[in-house]
């Protein structure tokens, strides 16, 4: 694995487009772990 800056260095280097996927990529990644976290959570509550 790379250490953050590393990954922050790369990213800056991609075009314009490709940066965009790649910050909607970790959107959808954080946006999924978000609402399993939360589904999970309050099922547990039922």
């Amino acid at each position: 694995m790379k250490y953050p800056s590393e990954v922050a260095r790369l990213i800056q280097q991609l075009d314009e487009e490709d940066k965009s996927t790649v910050f909607k990529i970790i959107d959808k990644m954080l946006t999924t772990k978000k609402f399993k976290d939360f589904f999970n959570k309050n099922v547990a509550a039922l």
